[in-house]
């Protein structure tokens, strides 16, 4: 079975010959960009380098999957946040977002031809071009709650969201929109999957029940208007409300690992229709242990009966390339014991 046959059937819950791999989240290892010759900060604004950049970290890592752009700030800079374009270790980050009217907002008519967005579109005709259809592209961008956030900021975004959440259905709907016509734009482009990040709706933020009412309605419209596969990675201790994200659609939800009960979220994920992918820790057992802790790591997030096994979150720089290559090496051993 070819690795984008595997992981569109993992993501549709329909049989595999082996459980897939793969990278949802960001990456940029710093050995890899040694190895390739190419470098951040001009593989996050470059097309040609960010494809090369791209394609060299599923090679080099064995991944069944090739994720990019490699940070999560894309959106944002497109609606006039101030950005700083980062470094070799540090990816671009949010500097202040722009002065803006909430019920007046609406999304740029220009947004794709906006900051980085031409590039993640000509990245995705290149790394099409030169991969063709064997593997998956997984192309990301941040959600509509944590672009919300880079436009509002986080504390008037959570005062809002608690004391007076109808006023900030409109720009709600203006994020939503804005993930939309960037989801379908590199659909259109040749991307297989898209993978929107969210840190802000972990219910160690935003309580479920506030996640319900007021978040869960925009995600519906998110999935159902995006014309193609739609995974959602959330972080924080999101069980509580991972049956609720796939009730939305999603078609695979990826989890940190702070997700207290990995089984449980499996449980929650295929009752709502969705598969569950993760969940190595990066900060804590990639980031800092040995080869053989991240196996063992692995193995337990298999024997869980996870869907996809994938790191739990971005990949810090300076991890070492042999800590993520054992994710593939324990998905390998695990299937042959079987």
């Amino acid at each position: 079975m070819q690795q984008k046959q595997r992981i569109i059937n993992a993501l549709e819950r329909k049989p595999v010959d082996k459980i897939p791999a793969g990278l949802f989240t960001t990456a940029a290892p710093l050995e890899i960009m040694d190895s390739c010759g190419v470098a951040r900060p001009e593989a996050d604004f470059d097309a040609e380098k960010m494809a090369e950049l791209a394609i060299a970290t599923q090679s080099i890592l064995g991944f069944e999957t090739i994720r990019y752009p490699f940070d999560l700030t894309v959106l944002a800079e497109s609606f006039g946040c101030k950005i700083h374009r980062g470094s070799k270790d540090i990816p671009p980050a949010v500097l202040e977002g722009p002065e803006i009217n909430i019920e007046g907002i609406e999304v740029p008519e220009d947004l794709m031809q906006r900051g980085r967005m031409p590039a993640i579109l000509e990245a995705t005709h290149i790394i099409k071009r030169q991969v063709g259809n064997e593997v998956p592209l997984i192309c990301g961008f941040a959600g509509p709650v944590d672009l919300a956030v880079n436009l509002m900021g986080m504390k008037p975004f959570l005062l809002k969201i608690l004391k007076e959440p109808h006023k900030i259905e409109r720009l709600m709907e203006v994020t939503t929109q804005a993930c939309i016509k960037a989801a379908n734009e590199s659909l259109e482009a040749g991307a297989d999957v898209i993978c929107f990040g969210e840190a802000v709706v972990s219910p160690d933020i935003v309580p479920p029940a506030m996640f319900k009412s007021v978040i869960k309605p925009y995600y519906r419209q998110l999935v159902d208007s995006v014309n193609g596969k739609c995974v959602i990675h959330v972080c924080g201790k999101s069980d509580p409300v991972i049956k609720d994200i796939a009730e939305c659609g999603f078609c695979g939800i990826s989890v940190e690992e702070s997700v207290e009960d990995l089984q449980y979220a499996i449980k929650m994920a295929h009752e709502g229709g969705a598969a569950l992918i993760g969940n190595v820790s990066t900060s804590t057992t990639i980031y800092n242990k040995n080869a053989e802790e991240v196996k063992a790591e692995a193995l337990k997030c298999l024997e869980a009966g996870v869907d996809i096994l994938a790191p739990g979150c971005g990949i810090a720089p300076q991890s070492p390339i042999k800590n993520m290559q054992a994710l593939t090496q324990a998905r390998n051993e695990f299937c042959e014991e079987r």
